[in-house]
C-alpha cells in the first residue's frame, strides 16, 4: 500500500488501485475500457441487490457442500447483506453496457464483496491470500450463470413495480369512466362520425385495455423465474459439485423468497435468451397501447376552439414562448415519446438475442440495459399519466351533446327502421343542405315524430335494444 494506492495483479499484469476502493483490478480495467452510456451499474440498485443474493446463495451452498470454509462463507454473506441494505453500491463503477458477456459486472461484484468480507475477517482490502474474489467469492460459478440469474431476479422485482403502476393507471381510467357514464358523445371510426356512445364507455375501454396488459405482464414475469445457476461456463456444470445446482437454487429461494426454479436443461438455458424477447415484446405491447390512448386524449382535447374539445386535460405548464395562453398536452406527449423509446429497446433486444452464437449470447449487458430502461420508463410514464393527466380530466358535456345532435352519424340508427338506401339518401341530403337528420326524416314522412324521438334519443343508442321485425 503506497501513496493512497494498493498494487493488485491479474493475468494481464499489475495496476495501482485506489486504497479506499472496494473494487479491484479487473473492475478498474473495465471502468477504463467501457465509456459507453455514462450509466454505471450503481444506477440499477436492484441488479446489485440481485448479484448480492446470488453470491450469498453460492457461498451458503458451497459451505453446506463442504467446499468453502464456514468462516469465509459467513463473511461473504454479511458483505452481501450489507449490499442488499444499500451499502457499497457506489463501488459498482462499470458501465452497464460492457463487452465480455457481463464478466466485468460479475468481477465488480466479486471484488467488492471480497474486500468488504476481508475487512469483516480482520484483514485489509486487497489481501486476497486470506479470501480471494475468484477462488472463494466466485466458487462454483461463472459469469454465464451468475449474470443472467441476477438479471432475472432484478427483473422480477422491477416488473412487480411496473404492474403496480399500471394498476394505478387502470384505476384512474376506471374512475373517470364512472364519472363520465352519463356524458353522451359521438364515437368515431377513421376520424369520421360513427355512432353515439358515452364518454364513460370510452374511458372504461381504456381501463380494460390496461387491465388486459397487466395480465400479460404478469404472465411474462412467470417466465423469468427459471434460472441457470450451476450451469457454470456453458451449462455442463464444470467445476461445480454434483449437488450444487439444486443446493444453490434452494438457497436463492430461501434468500429472495421468490419461486425460482432451475432450468431443466442448463446448456439450453445458458445459450438461449428467448425469455427476454418474449418479455420485451409484451412491454412493447404495453407501450403501443399507452401511446394509442395518449393519441386519443390529445385528439379529444384538441382545440380549444378549433378542435374536438370534448375533454379538458389539466393545464400543467404554459405551452408556448410566442403564443400567449397556449397550453399543450405535455403529459400524453411525453408518454408517446416513452413508447417510441420502448419500441426501440425492443428492436435492440430482438437483434441482440439473434446475435447469440453457439453456447452463449455475449450481448446480455445491452439486453439488461434495454429491459431496465424500458421497465423504468414505462413505470414512470404510467404514474405520470395517471396523476398529472387522467385524474384531472374534465368533460365538456354541452360540447359533446351538441356534436351528437348535429352529427349525420345518427342516421345509422335508422337502418333497421327504414332500410340502408333511404338512410344513405338522408345522410347525403343532410351533408348537402346542412339540415338535420331529424328534420329530413320528418319532411319525407319516413317515420313519425314519436318514432323518431325514440329511435334518435342518444341514450337509446349506446346499448343493445330490440330491433323491429321485418
Amino acid at each position: 500500500m503506497t501513496s493512497g494506492f494498493r498494487l493488485e495483479h491479474d493475468s494481464l499484469g499489475e495496476m495501482p488501485v485506489p486504497a479506499e476502493a472496494y473494487y479491484g483490478i479487473q473492475t478498474l480495467r473495465a471502468r477504463d475500457n467501457f465509456h459507453i452510456t455514462g450509466i454505471t451499474m450503481a444506477h440499477y440498485p436492484r441488479f446489485i441487490t440481485a448479484l448480492a443474493h446470488v453470491k450469498h446463495a453460492a457461498a451458503m451452498a458451497n459451505a453446506s457442500l463442504g467446499l468453502l470454509d464456514e468462516r469465509k462463507s459467513r463473511a461473504i454473506g454479511r458483505a452481501c447483506e450489507e449490499m442488499v441494505s444499500g451499502l457499497l453500491h457506489d463501488q459498482f463503477v462499470v458501465d452497464v453496457v460492457q463487452g465480455g458477456a457481463g464478466t466485468s459486472a460479475n468481477m465488480n461484484a466479486n471484488e467488492v464483496i471480497c474486500n468488504r468480507a476481508l475487512e469483516l475477517l480482520g484483514h485489509e482490502r486487497g489481501q486476497y491470500e486470506f479470501l480471494h474474489p475468484l477462488n472463494d467469492v466466485n466458487m462454483s460459478q461463472s459469469t454465464n450463470d451468475v449474470y443472467p440469474s441476477a438479471l432475472n431476479i432484478a427483473l422480477i422485482f422491477d416488473l412487480r413495480e411496473l404492474i403496480e403502476a399500471m394498476e394505478h393507471l387502470r384505476k384512474a381510467f376506471r374512475r373517470k369512466g364512472e364519472e363520465f357514464a352519463d356524458v353522451i358523445k359521438m364515437g368515431r371510426t377513421q376520424l369520421q362520425d360513427a355512432v353515439p356512445m358515452t364518454l364513460g364507455q370510452e374511458f372504461t375501454a381504456w381501463s380494460v385495455t390496461i387491465g388486459g396488459d397487466v395480465q400479460r405482464v404478469d404472465e411474462a414475469e412467470d417466465l423469468v423465474y427459471e434460472i441457470n445457476m450451476g450451469a457454470t461456463a456453458i451449462g455442463t456444470s464444470l467445476n461445480a459439485h454434483p449437488d450444487y445446482t439444486r443446493t444453490v437454487t434452494e438457497k436463492l429461494v430461501e434468500i429472495t423468497t421468490l419461486k425460482l426454479v432451475s432450468s431443466p436443461d442448463l446448456v439450453e438455458a445458458t445459450q438461449d435468451t428467448g425469455v427476454y424477447v418474449q418479455l420485451s415484446g409484451v412491454l412493447k405491447r404495453v407501450a403501443v397501447k399507452l401511446s394509442k390512448i395518449c393519441n386519443d386524449l390529445r385528439l379529444l382535447s384538441s382545440g380549444p376552439r378549433c378542435g374536438l374539445n370534448e375533454i379538458n386535460l389539466p393545464a400543467m405548464q404554459p405551452g408556448s414562448s410566442i403564443m400567449p395562453g397556449k397550453v399543450n398536452p405535455v403529459i400524453p406527449e411525453v408518454v408517446n415519446q416513452v413508447a417510441f423509446a420502448v419500441i426501440g429497446h425492443d428492436v435492440t433486444v430482438s437483434m441482440t438475442s439473434e446475435a447469440g452464437q453457439l453456447e452463449l449470447n455475449v450481448m446480455e449487458p445491452v439486453i439488461a440495459f434495454s429491459l431496465f430502461q424500458t421497465i423504468n420508463m414505462l413505470r414512470r410514464a404510467c404514474l405520470t399519466l395517471a396523476d398529472k393527466c387522467v385524474s384531472g380530466i374534465t368533460a365538456n358535456r354541452e360540447r359533446c351533446r351538441e356534436l351528437v345532435e348535429n352529427s349525420i352519424g345518427l342516421v345509422t340508427a335508422l337502418n333497421p327502421h327504414i332500410g340502408y338506401e333511404k338512410s344513405a339518401e338522408i345522410a347525403k341530403e343532410a351533408m348537402r343542405t346542412g339540415g338535420s337528420v331529424y328534420d329530413i326524416v320528418l319532411q319525407k314522412g319516413y317515420l313519425s315524430r314519436a318514432e323518431l324521438e325514440d329511435i334518435l334519443k342518444p341514450e337509446n343508442m349506446v346499448r343493445p335494444r330490440y330491433m323491429p321485425r321485418k
